[in-house]
């Protein structure tokens, strides 16, 4: 690479699963982790979110997406400094480890001119992280869906939103642990169960592009991981609950939580308040943040 080269990469937030698409139906959202990667002494300089918790070695996600196009095209990483600005909160389920896996990839893609397509990129930030709920948004923009062929790979789609749509997001100060909350989940469930989520994901992408949004409550409902979650996040259906009753059109768990989401386009401060004061009411500290669903994915600027 060009010795004086620099690259910035903006990737958004994400929430993955929304309720009944588990681990394939993700939705980006208008809050942006701005990474900037230029040559120099290898140190990792970050501010915001996270600040004090990530690693600045070569464990940092932003790292291993570098690391990943320079294995592809059999190139050492060069001695490169890294500047993040980060504005997704930290392990609460909005995408922040998504968004540092891409921007490494993007800046990687720039930097080492590959050439490689978003489609790639996607690839192989899929199979950092396991699943694609939440690197395709984050890549593409609004909502996206992921699925693994066993013959082709990674296939993927865009649903087109039909008019806007707002997330109410409920942040707790607590931390769920992804992998434990992963580990709750059973390795099998029933046909019942897997009929009942099938049905509403094929409902909610329905109700996003057809704009029958009333729908939504009843598309995002959930057998096979949100309950299973609330036996250590007790707060959890009753937080959902309080945003149906404030005016959400629906609401479910961010990913593996514990931030909890809300999709309306009307009375969103109304909801964030129901929100914030159920979770008051279980000893569930927090913050409210009403952003817009982002149909634009993630940025590169030289």
């Amino acid at each position: 690479m060009n010795e004086n080269k620099k690259i910035s990469v903006t990737v958004p937030a994400t929430s993955a699963n929304m309720g009944s698409g588990f681990d394939s139906i993700g939705v980006a959202l208008d809050l942006w982790n701005e990474l900037t990667v230029s040559s120099g002494n290898f140190a990792f300089e970050i501010s915001g979110e996270g600040e004090h918790e990530l690693p600045v070695d070569e464990s940092n996600l932003v790292y291993i997406g570098i690391k990943s196009v320079y294995d592809l095209i059999q190139q050492p990483v060069p001695t490169l400094n890294f500047s993040c600005n980060n504005k997704i909160p930290f392990s609460r389920g909005m995408g922040s480890s998504s968004a540092a896996i891409v921007s490494g990839l993007l800046a990687a893609n720039y930097l080492s001119e590959s050439k490689l397509s978003n489609e790639k990129i996607f690839e192989l930030a899929a199979n950092i992280e396991g699943h694609a709920d939440n690197v395709a948004p984050a890549i593409f923009g609004g909502c996206s869906i992921g699925i693994k062929d066993e013959k082709n790979g990674w296939v993927i789609d865009k649903v087109k939103i039909k008019s806007k749509l707002n997330a109410v997001i409920f942040i707790p100060e607590m931390i769920l642990n992804t992998d434990e909350s992963r580990m709750s989940l059973p390795s099998k469930i029933s046909r019942t169960d897997a009929v009942h989520n099938i049905g509403r994901a094929a409902l909610l992408v329905n109700a996003l592009s057809s704009g029958k949004y009333d729908l939504l409550k009843f598309a995002t409902q959930d057998k096979l991981h949100q309950k299973q979650r609330s036996k250590t996040y007790k707060a959890m259906p009753y937080i959902i609950e309080a945003a149906l009753r404030g005016g959400a059109y629906c609401s479910f768990l961010s990913g593996s939580g514990s931030s909890i989401i809300a999709l309306s386009d009307k009375r969103e401060y109304t909801i964030g308040y129901e929100m914030s004061e159920t979770a008051r009411t279980f000893g569930i500290n927090g913050k409210t943040m009403v952003i817009p669903i982002s149909d634009s994915g993630a940025k590169v600027k030289d």
